[in-house]
């Protein structure tokens, strides 16, 4: 199964929620690859320690603007293997806007080609509703969305919504939507009215789970691993792990 994991919001949990999945995955012995579109290249950061080093021909720059394969690097997470990405990535839309061979489906047609070899892709999506969006919703199955607390990122669900259905009308009808996954949760009146009305709007399109704001999570990034390598017993260990066994992967 291939999943998108997107937010049309930056700082939601999205990279992290990403990393999770592949590294829980990959921790439950399965062959995981993780896909970084976002040209802020967070998840590449993270999990791959010579990442500096790494040119724009080894990353998802070459399969996206130049129709390359999958550049594949492996990672210290054990089953989980990485597609880094670029800062150049930014720069893609204007460049795929203009395109006219296939522009939405550049990275389906390299991941096409690697049908097989992988039990699960997971794929981090940029914070924006871009033509790298659209390239990773039409290659996926379903599409995950994280939302965090706060008034603007329950109004963008809306536009999330909008591009779901439209890759899905003009180029993927499988496409399907996994589910709402709320991150970043507190005892603040904010978290807890911004869940309910999360709940109250979408109702068996929200997940179970909840991601609770957990410093481990940071901690973990800036230790270059996982939640369940840097400590297995945190909260948000233990809640990804809850959201693993609720989506069935």
């Amino acid at each position: 199964m291939t999943i998108s994991v997107a937010s049309q919001k930056g700082g939601v949990g999205k990279t992290t929620t990403s990393i999770a999945l592949a590294a829980g995955l990959g921790r439950q012995g399965k062959h995981v690859l993780l896909i970084d579109i976002d040209s802020q290249a967070n998840s590449s950061k993270v999990l791959l320690e010579n990442y500096p080093k790494i040119s724009k021909d080894d990353t998802i720059y070459t399969t996206v603007l130049e129709r390359n394969p999958l550049p594949v690097h492996p990672t210290r997470i054990p089953g989980v293997d990485l597609v880094p990405s670029h800062i150049l990535l930014s720069n893609t839309d204007i460049e795929l806007t203009t395109a006219k061979d296939h522009r939405e489906a550049r990275l389906k047609t390299q991941l096409d080609q690697m049908a097989g070899n992988y039990d699960h892709v997971i794929i981090d999506c940029p914070p924006t509703l871009s033509w790298l969006t659209i390239n990773a919703f039409t290659a996926s199955d379903k599409v995950l969305v994280v939302v965090s607390p706060g008034y603007f990122e329950l109004d963008s669900i809306n536009q999330i919504n909008k591009t779901l259905h439209e890759v899905k009308e003009y180029f993927n009808p499988s496409l399907e939507l996994l589910g709402y996954l709320f991150t970043m949760s507190d005892s603040t009146i904010n978290s807890r009215t911004s869940l309910q009305i999360l709940r109250q709007s979408y109702t068996s399109q929200v997940l179970n789970t909840i991601i609770p704001r957990n410093t481990d999570i940071r901690d973990a990034h800036f230790n270059k691993t996982d939640i369940f390598d840097y400590n297995p017993n945190a909260l948000s260990a233990k809640a990804y792990q809850t959201l693993l066994e609720e989506i069935s992967l």
